[in-house]
């Protein structure tokens, strides 16, 4: 059996998970690196990483480098005689970094590989009507997410399911999956797959506001995708034209009804307990909702202080 001494890198509540675990199974986590504390909220009081909070209260080293090229903190890095390195939603890591473990540095991804590789495999998955997705372990090379992957779980979407509900199931599953690549890696049982070269190959690619902006001009089943697939975060949203006020709204939840109409693509209609949009093959009908300034709410307690104009619509 080799003996481990472990780096960890990571930031947001899906790398908590599997530091988690690695600490549940006694491995030697030397250090971790996470991103730089930075101001948020109204206040702007500086805020930690997730993965921070936690490593600081399981008394592990922290390091937050800002250049991770920087000789400063490749030297930290080096003085803390690693010889495996576990990357879970973090950046991207220069070749003097990746390379300098001798069992090498492997990355968690919350996708079924060589697919969705990129920023959100998750959201996108949904996004595209998905019905399965999954996470990879694979060692880290100089692309992003090409390197030859170690293990694979596959679980199935559910149709109703929305980027917060797979992204805590992935996360599970993820950390599981780290846990016995660890494991194999410690016996030296390692075996790789290279990542095949698919001619339909599906990135995950950063999202942008832009990217959320509804079309409802689109089919019903991209519509109601795109609303899961960026629930809760960061949200799709829409223009809602309604009277004389012009509003941005996001919209979190839905449900679509395939159903022949005569109304106008984006018309709203609206009733003391529900409100629904037109689209071509029917309506999409809207649950909770958040207007500017205001928390998101179902429509029940939203209807209760808002009013929906006879000609309101949304585009």
């Amino acid at each position: 059996m080799r003996d481990l001494r472990i780096v960890f890198m990571g930031t947001p509540d899906f790398a908590v998970a599997t530091l988690k675990a690695l600490l549940d199974a006694n491995y030697n986590v030397v250090g971790v690196i996470t991103a730089p504390d930075k101001p948020a909220g109204r206040g702007r009081k500086m805020h930690q990483s997730a993965v921070k909070k936690f490593a600081l209260a399981n008394d592990l080293n922290v390091l937050q480098p800002t250049n991770l090229k920087r000789k400063s903190f490749v030297a930290e890095l080096k003085a803390l005689n690693a010889n495996l390195q576990i990357v879970v939603a973090f950046r991207m890591l220069p070749k003097v970094v990746w390379q300098m473990p001798a069992y090498g540095t492997f990355n968690l991804h919350a996708s079924l590989l060589p697919n969705y590789r990129g920023a959100a495999p998750i959201n996108w998955a949904i996004i595209n009507g998905e019905t399965k997705t999954g996470v990879t372990t694979f060692f880290i090379d100089e692309k992003i997410d090409t390197g030859a992957m170690i293990f694979q779980e596959e679980i199935e979407i559910d149709p109703s399911e929305n980027a917060g509900s797979l992204h805590d199931k992935l996360m599970d599953i993820g950390s599981t999956l780290v846990v016995k690549t660890v494991h194999h890696i410690e016996k030296d049982e390692v075996t790789t797959t290279i990542q095949p070269n698919l001619e339909d190959v599906r990135t995950a690619y950063k999202i942008h506001k832009d990217t959320c902006k509804i079309d409802w001009t689109d089919s019903i089943d991209n519509i109601y995708n795109k609303i899961r697939g960026l629930s809760p975060y960061p949200a799709s949203w829409t223009t809602l034209y309604n009277g004389d006020d012009t509003y941005a709204i996001k919209i979190y939840e839905v449900e679509k009804l395939v159903e022949p109409h005569s109304y106008l693509t984006g018309t709203v209609i609206s009733s003391k307990k529900e409100v629904k949009i037109a689209v071509k093959e029917g309506y999409i009908i809207v649950k909770i909702l958040q207007l500017p300034g205001k928390r998101s709410m179902e429509i029940k307690s939203l209807l209760n202080g808002f009013s929906f104009e006879k000609d309101a619509k949304v585009s």
